[in-house]
């Protein structure tokens, strides 16, 4: 499994799996048009750089046996500048600089070096045009993550600022050297809007939502089948269960990725490769990277979490464009936290949504962390003990948690949110987060429950009110006749399970539980 692989060249000659993409790179090479792909980390953007890299140095040798070989017939040698700013440190404008001059020494060494030119964009002009005079071809740009420096440094003010301008400068060389260019293609996670690199790129294609290419990256449903059927099976085997039932859970929890309507569904390749590696399912894409940044972005811009779970709507033009301090809808759907599920061509609009169980419940995770701070391994405070004790039926230790648990979140965090808000949050992640072993927020004939937990023997529904809302004072007693009034039971009558009621009041200013009951007790 190549788990980790991004040299294409490695991949190939070192005998890993490979789910064939080259059809795409001979389409887009033949096009011409220089391009941008936007992706999450980890979905395979380093790889596909490496791969149109060797496509263009006309390694025929690493392409035999793929859908390329059948199609290109004359395999040209370009000089290709590869530009890597994956590695690297941003908390400067120097780190930047640091970066450039390492890719640029590489290609100077290559082509020569004029000693008028001093700066990084300058320096990158003149190789460009004399490597096409030298060569008699014209020259590839591949840019790997071109983003990177503004994402690592958007919470450094000034410095920041400086990193924009140095790659604005950078970049703009490509439209002026044009004439020299035969391919561009640059790939990163988002379009910053207030960096201009697409206003002054205006011949740069997007086709990060192209249904022609929304395979591009990732391991497509059919890929899948036709690529990985023995892995599957071993999967199979060693945990016990059937092959479609073993497929059934590397879908929930690593596939429907759309990044386009109607297009196929994609699989995280790093989860996915990784299980098979491993033998085992887990949350592999959390464990390189969390959503520490979009956490704050978020309670900044006083986001309700809850929202997702019902799918947020947004044109596309608000989709690919992400500005610091603003909407962090976009940011969440380019890093793949949200991803496609409709399109209304009526109004434009797509609805948006978790991807699936491995991001669904690893970003809520740490997503609790954040707006929750007393939610940390060793303190007590975790999801699996509300579980735990719902398992018990002990559901008045539940809500006396539920208590400690908003009792022990600092006053200024709960102070920057708008205090309905931050409690319909913290509960929607803690019982979406009950959801990984249960069942929750189910709706029923009349209406939706503010939450509905399963378990073996017993269906908890609860329903929470906050008090002063709308000018009105609530009680557990009328909280828990509403219960009854909605018929939030009915759909559990015939399961055979205890049927428990959970009425409660939210405070508004103690910003805590005030109150509870549970039918029967």
């Amino acid at each position: 499994m190549p788990v980790g692989i991004q040299n294409f060249e490695k991949l190939r000659s070192e005998n890993y799996l490979y789910a064939d993409k080259s059809a795409y790179i001979y389409r887009l090479a033949q096009e011409g048009a220089p391009c941008f792909l936007g992706r999450p980390r980890r979905f395979g953007k380093s790889l596909l750089i490496s791969a149109f890299k060797a496509y263009f140095q006309g390694r025929k040798d690493l392409f035999e046996g793929l859908a390329i070989a059948e199609l290109e017939k004359e395999w040209t040698e370009y000089p290709v500048f590869h530009f890597d700013l994956v590695t690297g440190l941003y908390d400067s404008s120097g780190g930047l600089e640091e970066t450039l001059d390492k890719n640029l020494r590489t290609l100077e060494a290559v082509w020569g070096k004029s000693e008028y030119d001093i700066s990084a964009h300058a320096r990158f002009e003149s190789l460009i045009r004399r490597a096409s005079e030298k060569s008699g071809k014209k020259v590839v740009v591949l840019v790997d993550e071109y983003d990177k420096p503004l994402l690592a440094s958007l919470e450094k003010g000034i410095e920041h600022d400086e990193i924009r301008d140095t790659l604005k400068a950078f970049y703009s060389v490509l439209k002026g050297a044009d004439h020299y260019l035969r391919f561009v293609f640059l790939t990163g996670i988002t379009k910053f809007s207030k960096v201009s690199l697409f206003s002054d790129l205006n011949q740069l294609r997007d086709i990060s939502m192209l249904c022609a290419y929304a395979g591009i990256c990732g391991i497509t449903e059919t890929e899948l089948a036709h690529n990985f059927g023995p892995e599957i099976q071993a999967l199979a085997d060693t945990r016990g269960t059937g092959y479609k039932e073993t497929l059934e859970e590397l879908k929930r929890n690593y596939n429907g990725y759309h990044f386009s309507e109607d297009s196929e569904g994609v699989f995280n390749p790093f989860s996915l490769l990784s299980t098979f590696a491993n033998g085992k399912i887990s949350y592999y894409w959390f464990e390189t990277g969390t959503p520490a940044f979009l956490a704050r972005e978020m309670q900044k811009n006083r986001f309700n979490v809850s929202k997702i779970g019902e799918g947020l709507m947004m044109r596309q033009s608000d989709i690919v464009n992400y500005a610091l301090g603003e909407n962090p809808v976009p940011m969440l759907y380019q890093s793949g936290y949200l991803t496609i599920k409709s399109y209304d061509p009526r109004t434009m609009r797509y609805t948006l949504v978790f991807p699936n169980d491995e991001v669904k419940y690893g970003f809520l995770d740490n997503l609790l962390a954040a707006y929750a701070p007393v939610v940390k391994r060793g303190n007590g405070f975790f999801v699996e003990d509300f579980l735990d004790d719902m398992a018990k039926g002990d559901m008045d230790s539940v809500m006396r948690r539920f208590q400690a648990f908003f009792a022990n979140i600092p006053y200024d965090i709960t102070n920057n949110f708008e205090t309905e808000q931050h409690y319909e949050t913290v509960f929607y992640i803690v019982f979406t987060l009950l959801g990984q072993y249960t069942k929750a927020e189910v709706r029923s004939a009349a209406g939706r429950a503010d939450a509905v937990v399963e378990t073996d023997d017993r269906v908890y529904v609860f329903e929470f009110k906050l008090n002063a809302e709308g000018g009105k004072t609530w009680t557990a007693e009328e909280a828990l006749a509403q219960i009854d009034a909605k018929d939030y039971l009915i759909p559990y009558q015939s399961g055979g399970r205890a049927l428990v009621k959970v009425g409660a009041v939210f405070d508004r200013e103690k910003r805590n539980l005030a109150s509870w009951l549970i039918s029967p007790p």
